[in-house]
């Protein structure tokens, strides 16, 4: 990173953002004009290489978006449905090919088919009514169901957040801290890493300014237990939050939604809107010494911004390169000052302990995984939809019974995302939802969506589709990673193509640098579901290596 350029973009702060005034000057062509570039740049004090090196990174900035008009779901769920080549049939009906772009992941996976057109997500049968929705503008209801199992936490219907923000000011910021340490809350997003850890880091180290950001640009593959905060549990985000900033001593936050959920995007400004309305939000809340100003930021499309030093730059209007650590954001992030990151599921379960209390939250669950988590389940399952267990709870029983089993044959299962692990079903008898039981099986628990490989895809093709994801997404700061991910890409397509055969000390040397040179957990966490294919498949992908 650039400590020059952060405190640059720091001059304007939030209000006028550098990288959300890229973001606009994208939205009439699908990519900035270079002379728009030149003027902001000089309006920033940032030189225009600088400019050109961020819009040149995302999806919706780069200079081949321009001319999109429609974009279809590449996302792993729709990938092992089979059913995006139909929808880029349709659209060839409609739009040019260069008029047809991509979007990964829609959060579509429940009942796939998914594409994106003029700002509204589609799946389903939407597909086959695209006369309708090009003439008319028709809008296709997509419902999912929604369940739990045990103590309902983030499924809960909405509370008044007047009401549970009254009862948070009546107590100091080191009261609601100690409550949060008690609970034991552990980020949902990957690492697991203790909230309550991240906020006393921020509240302890000096800055005149302090930041909280919700990370919703974590886009899984797979997941859309994000998606269903965001759009459905809005107010409960946004509460928790101010919670955090309470607690961190925080005067500024910012919500980083994905592009690719525009229906989130529009419900949070509303909420955001309506808080600000009502006294929830800005100076002297409800009449107290707090003062927290929040905005909305719609990502561009880069899944790395999911990691949250790469999410800092972009913010920033840097390129989103991960930044090396430490210092760590809780220390030094926005614009050089203290900054707690948490995604959106941690972030949501706030409301509940600053409620109920951090002894109430720290009984749910297991030993080492406290409170609940939300779960994906994709189309294969007879019950798709988001369920919500109790940390501990088996795995056997989201399978078999809140998700109903698979409806057609299934190989295998990718949990947790990219980076999570890839098991046989043999497994599922011995595994919990908790992170260490996953842990000592070798796998991440990570965002708990699980994906389901069927049993006429090979795991070569899925292998082979994932790399590519990943190096694709590779934000490109470290030799291993931008370097390794592409290779393993061009062995495993070569391989699956029946081009060449893998040497496997190669490619075991591959991973092995991958996993251990890598800067951040996108290059270092991809080898883990190829080791674990190579594990449990070995008679199936032995024919695609040399020794």
């Amino acid at each position: 990173m650039s400590h020059n350029l952060s405190a640059l973009s720091g001059r304007k702060g939030l209000k006028d953002n550098l990288f959300d005034r890229v973001g606009q000057l994208s939205q009439q062509q699908g990519a900035p004009d270079p002379a728009d570039l030149e003027r902001l740049g000089r309006e920033f004090l940032v030189g225009t290489a600088a400019l050109h090196g961020t819009a040149s990174f995302y999806d919706f900035t780069r200079p081949d978006n321009r001319g999109k008009k429609v974009y279809v779901c590449n996302g792993s769920a729709c990938q092992c449905a089979g059913t995006q080549q139909h929808v880029f049939d349709q659209l060839q009906n409609h739009f040019s090919e260069a008029e047809i772009g991509h979007m990964t992941c829609l959060g579509r996976c429940y009942e796939n088919s998914a594409f994106h057109y003029q700002g509204r997500n589609y799946s389903g049968n939407a597909i086959d009514s695209m006369d309708a929705i090009i003439r008319q503008g028709q809008e296709m209801q997509s419902a999912y169901a929604v369940r739990h199992h045990g103590k309902a936490v983030l499924t809960r219907s909405s509370t008044d957040a007047r009401i549970g923000l009254q009862a948070l000011l009546q107590r100091s910021p080191e009261e609601v801290l100690a409550e949060i340490q008690l609970a034991q809350l552990r980020g949902r997003g990957g690492a697991g890493f203790p909230i309550g850890q991240k906020l006393a880091f921020c509240r302890q180290a000096a800055g005149t300014d302090k930041f909280i950001i919700c990370n919703a640009d974590e886009g899984d593959p797979g997941a859309f237990s994000d998606r269903y905060l965001l759009e459905e549990r809005p107010e409960r985000v946004v509460e928790g939050m101010l919670i955090a900033a309470y607690a961190a001593g925080a005067n500024s936050g910012l919500l980083y939604i994905r592009a690719e959920y525009p229906e989130a995007v529009r419900s949070l400004e509303s909420v955001v809107k309506t808080f600000y309305a009502q006294g929830l939000l800005g100076d002297r809340i409800l009449d107290s010494d707090f003062s927290f100003h929040l905005r909305v930021i719609k990502a561009q499309g880069a899944y790395i911004c999911g990691e949250e030093t790469a999410l800092i730059n972009s913010v920033e209007g840097q390129r989103p390169e991960v930044r090396t650590r430490p210092p760590y954001p809780a220390v030094q992030g926005l614009f050089n000052m203290p900054t707690v990151v948490n995604n959106v599921e941690t972030l949501a379960c706030l409301p509940w302990i600053a409620e109920q209390g951090g002894a109430a939250f720290a009984a749910i669950g297991s030993e080492q995984s406290k409170g609940t988590k939300l779960i994906s389940l994709d189309s294969f399952f007879n019950r798709p939809g988001i369920v919500e267990v109790e940390m501990g709870t088996p795995l056997n029983v989201v399978i078999y019974e809140l998700g109903g089993g698979f409806r057609q044959p299934v190989k295998a299962l990718h949990i947790g995302g990219p980076l999570g692990g890839l098991l046989p079903l043999h497994l599922i008898d011995q595994l919990s939802i908790d992170f260490s039981t996953f842990a000592q099986a070798g796998l991440l628990l990570g965002h708990a969506s699980i994906l389901c490989i069927p049993q006429e895809m090979r795991l070569i093709d899925y292998l082979a589709q994932l790399l590519a994801f990943a190096a694709y997404e590779s934000c490109g700061k470290c030799f291993p990673c931008r370097l390794g991910t592409k290779r393993a890409e061009e062995l495993l397509t070569a391989a699956a193509g029946g081009d060449a055969l893998i040497d496997r000390q190669l490619f075991d040397d591959l991973l092995f640098t991958l996993q251990t040179g890598s800067l951040c957990a996108h290059g270092g966490g991809i080898p883990l579901p190829v080791r674990n294919a190579l594990q449990w498949f070995p008679d199936e992908l032995a024919p695609y290596f040399s020794t």
